[in-house]
Formats: structure tokens, sequence, C-alpha cells
């Protein structure tokens, strides 16, 4: 089949899955070229190599489904130059067999899931041809293995990041002898210790060591690596002081990373760089508090990240004319003062994610680009409208969050332009009026946080249509009416309800017992009457044990650029971790990376009446249940101690009544509880929670007693003046060695202290025991004398 191939390349052609393909033959002896990348090939695909595997110079088997270990056949490759099986699913170790194929130029099994030791020695074979080696995001462990690595004589490019290595770097990784090594990537490890004489690798182009667990001062002997156009230190703990010294030979520098360690950037502010930065990262590297002069002179940057540097000055006003290749600012966490200017004239070739958050920046809100795709104005002191925001393109914005401000107004109603937004977070600021009607329009929203507004009115109907939400934070606002049966029914992703603090009234919908992945529901502080729902127990995520590391989190594309087709060239991801306000033990504390861990219920401070469903104690993995102010009625559930997770409960200011069931005893992780004004009796259970509780959290109970509360039970009462059983045995313990002590004392100094004073009474007391002691040894011998004679006789 095919006899005169050469050259095969069906790179990304959806091929299908044939079992049993045809083998390709070859009856030439010219090398073969072939390229089945990205294809969702298994390992059925080796059926086409076996004739012709000693003629193969070139493979791409990368981007498919191939897994197990590399097949024994790829030996017989013995003209083999290039391989590339990267994105795969291979395993285990690097075979041995590889180091037999000594010509081999190029070998990728980057993101696959082989372990094992990095760079083993069998690879020696290809000390004098092996020149680009990708070994990244695998499983290796180990330390470096320097002198294996500075054989390979021919080696340009050598990627090792995001592996599991180890050891000191400086130790392991040590290049005596000068080499050819242009591209060193090890990101995304566990190195340690100080940076390595770097110094020998003249020809290094790319350097990356962040992510790892590195120390020490950056050298100014790095600065000698004349070529060096790509440089990441960031996420390690590197200290001290950089200056422009580091930077006098580094012309060719276009991507700086210094981010994420305890560094102080401190440059002259007359310095000229020799470089001009694409890709400016420096958050939490301590560059102010003025604004860094020598970013004028950065004419085509199209990446700067500067938060977290301690700046506290304004931003002047040569700074907002950014380069038109921009696609990512971040300004945020400092203290920047002053108003913006007005940006809508800037233009931009790429979609531009802007973060200007956790600032001192007033005034009204700015005419923004039309082609900003993510925006972060919060936590800053901006006030006025929002209506410059509609200006921004339909199908561009993708993240807005105008959070604490002090905006106000109603809001605009062009949702409608917003088709591709994600997160929406208007929380803190002072917007009045209705929900705009055209909140449906934003099909591809997850997460919409209103809180803390003068909002009012019903909730619109269209926001129905927003399937994907799993975050609705509508608290603290006006809104009325009733609860709507959708918000059940349509958007069954709900993660996070929050309703708390409005003007709702009517029942609460059946409807919203279809949530089945709701983890915190919060209806509390409104006017909502009727009964709880028994089909709470339809809440199944309250069943489901939380996760420390279930983030409730949502990426967007904060910047992109287009092709000429629409087509998506290359982006920037975001990444926005929620977080919440959650009222706990009485006080409001706000949650995020452990909003994973929380299921709660709060329906407090409404005017619900009738019984505590038991449904609600079959939701196991409840941590906090608050049901009071209410006019609840009836008895505590008997199966409350099934909630073995809780460690709020809240029943106070209701009318229940009978006893604190006993089983609320098994609720060893309860630490704050609050029953109080009701109308419950009988004795407080006794437990190590239960005892250790406030007083208060059972006061307005006039028939409650036992501890902890003052009141006696009737029982301990009919008993009272007389000793309990264990005082009446320790009352005897202390007579009964009281007298073992007397009689002590006198039988001592009545027998022996005469023996002890009076010489001729000791004496006798001697002669007696000698003779007590002779009298048995006589007594003994006489009969013995008697008994032989009559045995003679």
């Amino acid at each position: 089949m095919l006899p005169y191939l050469e050259d095969l390349k069906l790179s990304g052609c959806k091929l299908p899955r044939i079992l049993s393909p045809p083998s390709l033959t070859n009856s030439t002896s010219s090398p073969i070229s072939i390229d089945l990348s990205r294809n969702n090939l298994t390992s059925s695909v080796y059926t086409l190599l076996f004739n012709i595997t000693s003629k193969i110079v070139d493979l791409d088997l990368s981007d498919n489904l191939l897994g197990g270990s590399i097949p024994e056949f790829f030996e017989n490759m013995i003209s083999l130059k290039h391989l590339y099986l990267w994105r795969n699913n291979f395993e285990g170790e690097i075979p041995k067999f590889l180091g037999k194929t000594c010509t081999v130029e190029t070998l990728d099994l980057s993101y696959n899931n082989f372990s094992g030791s990095m760079i083993p020695g069998f690879l020696g074979c290809l000390e004098n041809s092996l020149q680009f080696l990708d070994l990244s995001r695998n499983n290796f462990h180990g330390p470096l293995m320097s002198p294996y690595i500075a054989r390979f004589s021919s080696l340009r490019e050598l990627y090792l990041s995001d592996n599991r290595l180890n050891g000191s770097l400086s130790k392991s990784f040590n290049f005596k002898q000068p080499s050819n090594l242009a591209v060193l990537q090890l990101s995304g490890n566990q190195l340690t210790g100080t940076l390595p004489d770097f110094t020998t690798l003249s020809s290094l182009k790319d350097l990356r060591i962040g992510g790892n667990q590195l120390n020490g001062t950056i050298p100014e002997s790095l600065g000698c690596l004349s070529e060096l156009e790509y440089m990441d230190v960031s996420w390690n703990s590197f200290e001290g002081v950089i200056s422009e010294t580091l930077f006098k030979n580094l012309s060719k520098l276009k991507f700086l990373d210094l981010s994420y360690n305890h560094l102080v950037v401190n440059f002259s502010s007359v310095w000229v760089p020799p470089f001009q930065l694409q890709y400016i990262y420096l958050s939490s590297c301590k560059l102010g508090p003025h604004f860094p002069i020598w970013l004028q002179t950065q004419k085509g940057f199209e990446q700067l990240d500067i938060s977290c540097d301690e700046i506290s000055d304004t931003i002047p006003n040569w700074f907002w004319v950014l380069p038109p290749h921009l696609t990512h600012l971040n300004l945020s966490h400092n203290s920047f003062n002053g108003m913006l200017p007005q940006l809508s004239s800037t233009k931009f070739l790429s979609n531009v994610g802007i973060d200007l958050s956790s600032n001192l920046l007033e005034g009204p809100l700015p005419l923004f680009l039309s082609n900003v795709s993510s925006l972060n104005l919060s936590k800053n002191k901006f006030s006025g409208s929002v209506s410059p925001l509609c200006k921004i393109k339909a199908e561009v914005l993708s993240f807005l969050d105008l959070s604490s401000n002090s905006l106000s107004g109603v809001f605009p109603d062009c949702f409608v332009h917003w088709e591709a937004l994600v997160v929406l977070n208007l929380a803190n600021n002072n917007f009045s009026g209705g929900i705009p009607r055209t909140s449906g329009s934003l099909s591809s929203i997850e997460s919409i946080n209103l809180s803390n507004n003068k909002f009012s009115g019903d909730l619109p109907s269209s926001l129905k249509n927003c399937s994907q939400l799993k975050y609705l934070d509508l608290s603290n606002n006006k809104l009325s009416g009733n609860i709507p049966a959708w918000i059940g029914e349509n958007l069954s992703s709900l993660i996070y309800l929050s309703l708390q603090g409005n003007e709702f009234k009517g029942k609460i919908p059946v409807n919203l017992c279809q949530l089945a992945n709701i983890r915190i529901l919060d209806l509390s502080q409104n006017t909502i009457s009727g009964t709880i729902p028994l089909c709470l127990n339809n809440l199944t995520a309250m069943s489901r044990k939380g996760d420390s590391n279930d983030i409730v989190e949502y990426d967007y594309l904060s910047s992109w650029q287009e092709g000429s087709n629409g087509d998506l060239l290359s982006g920037f991801r975001g990444n926005y971790v929620e977080n919440a306000w959650v009222e706990w033990k009485g006080k409001h504390y706000e949650y995020e990376r452990y909003l994973g861990l929380l299921r709660i219920i709060n329906l407090a401070g409404n005017k619900l009446v009738g019984k505590i469903p038991d449904e609600i104690t079959s939701l196991s993995e409840l941590v906090q249940l608050n049901l009071s102010g209410n006019n609840l009625v009836g008895f505590i559930p008997e199966t409350i101690g099934h909630l073995k997770q809780l460690e709020s409960l809240d029943l106070s200011k209701n009318q229940l009544s009978g006893q604190i069931p006993a089983s609320m005893v098994d609720l060893n992780f309860l630490n704050y509880l609050n029953l109080s004004y009701n109308n419950l009796s009988g004795r407080i259970p006794s437990s190590t929670q239960m005892q250790t509780m406030e007083v208060s959290a059972f006061v307005g109970n006039q028939a409650l007693c036992g501890p902890p509360v003052t009141q006696q039970c009737p029982e301990d009462e009919a008993t009272q003046g007389q000793p309990p059983n264990g005082e009446i045995e320790d009352e005897f313990n202390k007579w009964f060695y009281a007298g073992m002590g007397v009689g002590f004392f006198i039988g001592f100094w009545g027998g022996f202290a005469p023996l002890l004073l009076k010489r001729s009474w000791r004496h006798a007391y001697f002669r007696f025991l000698d003779n007590l002691k002779d009298s048995p040894y006589v007594t003994i011998t006489l009969w013995g004398s008697r008994l032989q004679r009559r045995l003679k006789s």
C-alpha cells in the first residue's frame, strides 16, 4: 500500500477510529515523514507503521489518545530524527530502547504521565545528536542530573517544567564548561537553594525557573547573559534589591517576570533601559511609593502587571497613551489616587483586560475603549452613573466588577449588549430602581452579585433565561413580591442563592427543592410566610461532603486577539474566585477559599409557621441551620442528631415546645447553639458540647432545667438535703483512713515505745522470741524420737 510513500500529513483531519488499519509499505529507500497528530487516534494506529519503521525519519503522533507504554517496535526506527508524542496518555518510565535510537535530534514527550528519574543514563547514546528535549508536564521526580545534561553537547532546548523535581538547584545543575543551551525551562517544580552560576550558558535566550522554592539574591552576573530574551524568576523566595545594573547588558530582553518574591525594585528616575519589553510582570515587587518613570520608555508592551507594589501616587497622563498591542493591564492593590481620563480614543488591536481595583481612584467613570473584554474597578471611590459602560462592544465584555464604590442611579438597560458576560458584580453601591428587564440577555452569565444596593421591585422573569447561573446574591436591597417559582425550575445550576434582607413575601415555593446543586440557601430577613417545604431533602448537595479544594470560581477570557475571520488567535484567561458574606454564629464573615466547604440553610427573620420538618435532618452535611425569629411550633425533630456535621444551630425566638432531643448530644462538632425564647422544657441533655454552651443559649425557656442553667430539675429538688451516694462514700473513706492513722499511732507507741525506752523489757522481749523459736524445734525432736522407738518395738 502506497509503495512510494515519502510524506504523509493528516494532522487534525478527524480520522475515524479504524480497528485494523492496513499497514503502509515503501519499496524505495527514501526516508518517510508521518504526521498523524490531533486525530484522537488509539493504539490501533501502530499497525500502519509496522512495515516502515526502519525508514521513518519524522513521526508525529501528538495530541491523540495513545496510552500505556511506548511500544517496543519503536526501537526499530533506526533512522528516526524527530519524535513527537506530546499530549497523550503514555505512562511509566522512559523505555530503555529509546537509548538505542542514536540518531534522534528532537524528543518531545511532554503532557503525558511518564514517571521515574529525570533523563536516565541510557539516553547517553543521544549525547551527540539530541538538540531538543521536552519532558515537561509529566510526573518525573528526584534531583536534576546535571552530569548527564552537560554531556549532551548538541542540546539547544531543554524543557523540564511542571514535574516533581527537587533538591538544590545550585548543587545539581552546574555547567562548568561552556554550553550551547539556548532554552532552559525548570518552572513549576520543587527546586530549592540559591541560583547557580549561569555565565557558562552564554547562548541562553530563555530562562524560566518560576514556581519553585528558590531563595537568596538574584546575582548581577545574570546580566552577563547578553542573548537573554525571556527571564522568569517569579513565585520563589528571592530577596534583596534589584537595580538597573542587572539589566545593563540585556538589550534583547522582551519578557521579564520578577513577581511574587520579596524583591525591592529600585530604578533611578532618569534610567533609560536598554531593552523594549513586550511583557512586564512586577507584581509584589515594591516599586513604590512613586510611579515608575522608566515605563515611559517602553513603547510596545502587550501586558503590564504592577499590582501590589506599594505605589501611592497619581497616574501620569503620559501613561494613558497606551501601546496599540496592549492586551492586559493590571494596576490593582496600590494606592493610586485622582481621576481617570477619557480612554475612548485609544485604539487597540486586541480585546483588552483592565484591572484598577483596590486603589483610591475617584470621580465619574470615564468613557472606556469599546473593546474592553474584562474590567475591574472595584474597591475605589468612583461615583455617579455607569452609563459610559454601555459603549462597550456587545460580543466582547466577559467580566465586569464595579463593587464597593459610590456609584448610584438607575442601572442602564444595556445588558442586551453583553451576551458574553460571565461575571457581573455591582455589590456595595447605591444603585436604585428595578433590575434591568434585559438581564435575561446575559446568556453566558454564571455569577451575579447585586447585594447591598437599593434595587427595588419584582425580580424580572427574563432572569430565568440565565440557565448557567451558579451564584446569585441579591441580598440587602428593597426587592419585593413573591419568590418566583422559576428560580427552582430554570436555574438548576445554582450553588449559592441569597435573597436575604429584602421585602419578599408569600410562601417558599416548593420548586426551590429542585435546586439539587444548592449549597447555601439564604432567604432570611424577609416577610415570607407559610410552612417550611417538606421536600428540602431534595437539596442533595447538602448531603454531599464539602471539600476545601472545591473553590467556587469562574474562568473567562480576560483579553484575546481575533484573526481576520473572527477566530481566536491568542488569549489571556482570567480566573475569578467567588466570595460571599455569610452569617456565622450571629456575626457576618467573608468566605472565599473555603466557600466550597459550607452547607447552609438560613430562613431566619421571617413569618414562617408550622413545624420543623423531619426531612431537613436528612441533609447530613449541613453545617449551619438558622430558623430563628419565626413562628414555628411543635417539637425539635428527634432526628436532629443525624446532622453530624452541624456546627451552628439557631432555633431561637420561635414557639417550639417539648424537650430538647437526646440525640442532640451526638452533634460533636456543634460549637454555636441558640434555643432561647421558646417554650422548651425538661432537662438539658448532658454532653460536652451542651454543657459548655453559654447560658444565654437557653434563656427565655422557663421550664428548662439542669446545667448549664441554674434552675434545678424536680427530681434533683426531691433529693435536696440528702447527700448523694458519692458524698456518703467520700465521708466514709475520710473516717476510715483517719481511724487507721489513729490506730497505727496508738499501736506503735503503746507496744514498741516501751521496748525502745526500757532496757530490761527489751531483753525480756527478745528472750521470749528466742524461746518461741526454740520451742517448736524441741517439740518436733521429741515426737520424732518417740515415733522411732514405737516402730522398732
